[in-house]
């Protein structure tokens, strides 16, 4: 799909209204975003990894004003960075395995998991039922969030910042430590997705392949969509103070009530694109 300058405008301001959300409420980037660039007509494999990489800079870029902002602290001691290294560790290899066992798994079965899943932890996030912080909590969470984005591509984002919650995280904390912890799991997604697809299009012929050639292959403008990953890019990390400041600014009552009602609606997002 060729790119004119009106479009990258609004691809930018998608972005930035997506990055604004999962920014201010650590989830929904992807699971907005990801939709919207396909129904425009861009195909599946422009979309993901220009939503990945976008997500990455965004997210790096949220974590900052959240630690200046004070939502969260990301100090060399703190146990929010300590969180944040667990949930990424844990994720990526929960990732790879959930990507190996969702190929043995129908498509409707993942999302209705999902969905079901998402829906029962905004439940719980609206009831807000206290609990206390427990190390063996967060490993659990972590394992699970990230077997799901690998099993289905999503349910990262709502299951590591509502669970974290229900687990006895800050609230604000817990959105921080989602929009870190995404950033080397969407890198390593992303390398994951680009050096697949190379490796495809060499049929099989990659250790046989000069260096140049297998570079040069895996930068062409049909392998990386560059002008769509920029307008991303650009647009999710221009938006990210707004959505660290609102984060902070929201009440403990009302962001519980905003974070678990996005939850639902993603729960329910889930389930009804079964029906499409």
């Amino acid at each position: 799909m060729e790119i004119t300058t009106q479009t990258f405008l609004l691809l930018l301001s998608m972005a930035f209204a997506c990055e604004f959300i999962d920014s201010a409420a650590g989830m929904g980037y992807g699971t907005i975003l990801a939709p919207l660039l396909i129904a425009l007509g861009f195909a599946p494999h422009a979309a993901v990894p220009a939503v990945l990489i976008s997500q990455a800079f965004g997210g790096l870029a949220a974590s900052i004003f959240h630690h200046r902002f004070e939502n969260v602290s990301f100090a060399r001691d703190s146990r929010d960075l300590k969180v944040v290294l667990v949930i990424s560790a844990l994720g990526i290899v929960a990732t790879i395995a959930g990507a190996l066992v969702s190929v043995n798994l129908p498509a409707a079965a993942l999302k209705t998991y999902i969905g079901v899943l998402v829906t029962i932890m905004g439940i719980l996030v609206i009831a807000g039922r206290p609990a206390a912080f427990a190390w063996k909590k967060i490993v659990g969470l972590a394992l699970l969030s990230a077997f799901n984005k690998g099993i289905s591509g999503g349910g990262f984002g709502p299951v590591v910042t509502g669970g974290q919650i229900i687990a006895g995280e800050r609230r604000r904390a817990a959105v921080g430590i989602t929009t870190l912890a995404e950033v080397p799991i969407c890198i390593c997604a992303f390398a994951a997705y680009i050096l697949g697809r190379t490796a495809n299009e060499a049929q099989g012929r990659v250790l046989d392949m000069p260096v140049a050639d297998f570079f040069r292959t895996m930068f062409s403008p049909g392998m990386l969509p560059w002008e769509l990953m920029l307008a991303l890019i650009v647009g999710a990390t221009l938006v990210t103070p707004f959505g660290a400041f609102t984060t902070r600014a929201l009440k403990r009552e009302g962001a519980h009530y905003a974070i678990g009602g996005l939850m639902l609606l993603e729960g329910a997002y889930t389930m009804i694109s079964l029906l499409g």
